[in-house]
């Protein structure tokens, strides 16, 4: 399970989600386009949302778990990107069947709740 810190908080995702988020989160800010990013908490976390403001000027930084970079999936990427370039932002969509996915909390994220 990889970190997003983003702003003094860390949001915990699965490398390979991660990996995708770093792929768009670079391609967008490199176009200075800032956006929001949005997911679903983990049923564990209390089923809840969250809503990033992603832009140039906070400091982000992406802390994977695994020793390999994950495999890039294309079409996730292209949806991933379609996604963020609506009005609404990114809302991050699980691989497969492209509904959002929950994500599992980290402990620091929960603790500032």
């Amino acid at each position: 399970m990889g970190q997003l810190h983003y702003n003094a908080q860390t949001f915990a995702f699965e490398d390979r989600t991660l990996l995708h988020l770093q792929l768009v989160i670079g391609l967008k800010l490199r176009r200075r386009e800032p956006f929001f990013l949005a997911w679903r908490s983990d049923t564990s976390a209390g089923s809840g949302r969250h809503a990033l403001w992603i832009d140039n000027g906070i400091p982000i930084h992406a802390e994977f778990v695994g020793g390999r970079a994950a495999s890039i999936n294309r079409d996730w990427v292209e949806q991933l990107i379609t996604s963020a370039n609506t009005g609404s932002g990114l809302n991050l969509a699980d691989e497969h069947n492209h509904e959002p996915a929950p994500v599992e909390s980290s402990r620091q994220d929960r603790a500032t709740r």
